[in-house]
Parts: structure tokens; sequence; C-alpha cells
């Protein structure tokens, strides 16, 4: 049987991870302190996986670590480390070209914060620092794709939500060219994040086009050697009445990276309400850790 956490169950949840202490720490990374939170280990966290849990924009990590709270009780089950950062300001320097965010207007080096941060977990809690993941929700899943376009040597998969990559007009990142295994969770009626593509506009400004759902899929998909359509799967609806449900469309081969997209049908720019994003997120992870880059 399926199980969902009802609202009891996500405050049981939250308490159990509360009891572990909450760590703040910064590092100073090209002049400026960038900072990041955890909750500590229990035990020896050495060889987990860190899994950054990137903010939206104008958010921060530690608001991040609610939704989270269910997954995180797992943690050191599933041989993870969830690091909640700050984006610089507020907001991440990811792809768009267009974005007008201070960190990307003054061009903050994510990726040295990121390899930073991979190394100080490293050093400090023997965590590994070739097999990383990131989960991101809009503008954190902008950067989730950054990462994984600019930095797959340490990022092994990650999971984007409420986001579509930027269109070639738009996008201001040197990809690496290197297929990493990727998760994709959109609404079909998110009014921020267009599922057809185009042009987003963010506190009145354009922050430039962006790619249709279904082309940021093929994108990865194309990208990990994939031809052809995806396996088509309707998942489980508990709540017929909610206004929506989920479909899976997932290219999985032999040890190959896996691109899989997560279709709300219904669904708007926040979570979805009929699966834990997170708990799907975790599981694509775990797949991951088992495929190789062709």
């Amino acid at each position: 049987m399926k199980r969902t956490l009802t609202a009891p169950l996500l405050l049981l949840a939250a308490a159990a991870a509360a009891q572990r202490p909450l760590v703040s720490d910064s590092l100073l990374v090209d002049g400026h302190y960038r900072s990041f939170h955890y909750l500590e280990p229990e035990g020896s966290a050495r060889g987990f996986h860190p899994v950054f849990v990137l903010h939206g924009s104008g958010g921060d990590g530690r608001g991040m670590m609610k939704p989270v709270a269910g997954v995180e009780t797992r943690a050191a089950a599933e041989k993870v480390f969830f690091v909640y950062p700050d984006g610089w300001g507020r907001y991440w320097n990811e792809c768009r070209r267009h974005a007008t965010s201070p960190a990307n207007v003054r061009n903050i080096n994510e990726e040295a914060f990121f390899l930073a941060l991979i190394r100080h977990l490293g050093t400090r809690y023997g965590t590994d620092t070739a097999r990383v993941f990131a989960v991101g929700l809009s503008g954190g899943g902008h950067m989730a794709y950054k990462l994984a376009m600019t930095m797959p040597d340490r990022f092994r998969a990650i999971s984007a939500i409420v986001a579509n990559l930027p269109d070639a007009s738009n996008l201001d990142c040197t990809p690496a060219g290197t297929p990493v295994s990727v998760l994709i969770t959109n609404g079909t009626a998110d009014g921020v994040n267009p599922d057809a593509g185009g042009n987003m506009t963010i506190n009145g400004a354009s922050w430039g086009r962006v790619r249709s759902t279904w082309a940021t899929l093929d994108y990865w998909a194309r990208l990990a050697g994939y031809k052809g359509k995806p396996v088509a799967q309707a998942l489980p609806d508990p709540d017929a009445a909610n206004g929506q449900s989920v479909m899976r469309y997932s290219y999985r081969k032999g040890r190959r990276p896996e691109v899989t997209l997560l279709r709300v049908e219904g669904g708007d720019h926040s979570f979805p309400k009929d699966v834990d994003v997170f708990a799907e997120s975790l599981a694509f992870f775990k797949r991951a850790l088992k495929r190789v880059r062709k």
C-alpha cells in the first residue's frame, strides 16, 4: 500500500528531525560569505551522498526544511546528507541570461560555492565528494539545471520542480555536454513557468524565454542518447477532488542515466498535491547511483 504523510505525521516527522541540532554555517567564496544549513548527523556520515535542497527565487535554505522533513528522517538509512544552501541575496545565478536578480547581475560564482561546499562536507564528515545530488524548486530548479550542465563530474542526478530550461536566446551557461540523470516535475496550469514554453515574468520584469516542458525533457533525453518516446504511466490519484493527477514519462535503458518527467495535470507553480516530490527525488537519486554515463 502506498502511504502519504498526513498533517499529524508531517508534524511528527518535523519533530523527529528537530531533535538533531541545526547547524548554520558559511564559507568565504570569491569575497562573499555564502551561508548554508543542515541538521547535525546523529552518527557517522562517512560515505553519505550530499543532497543540496535549493530554494526558489526570494526564498532561503531554512524555508525548505519543512517540506523535506518527511524524507529528512530517513537520511541516515538512505545514506544521504541533506544540505540547505542560501542563494546570494535570496537568488541564484542560474542559466537565465535575462534574469534581473542581484546574483545574476553580479555574476556570482555558484560553481565555486558548491565545489567549496562539497569539499567542506567531505573534509568535516567524510561525505562522498564525487556523487552528489540537487533538488530545487522554481529558481532552485533552474540552479539544479545549471549544476547538471556545468558540474556533471560532481552531480550524478538532479531534480527540478516547476522549472523549464531557458531557450537558446536566454541560455548563458556553457553546457559540458555530459549526460546526467534528470527528474522534472512540472504542472500544466503553471502561470509562472509556462508548460508550453515562452516568456517568464518575475516581479513585473521579463526573465527571458524558456523551453516547453516537453522540449526540456527532450534536451536531457537526447543528451543521454535516448530516441523515440518515453514510457508513460499514470500514477495513483489519492485525491480525485483536488483537481490534479500525475503522469510519469520515463526514459530508462540499462545503466544509462534516467530521464523522467512527472507531469502534473492541473498543477500550478508549487509542490504537487498527489505525490511527495522529495520522496520521488530521493528514490530517483538512489537509482542514479546504479547508472553510468555513456
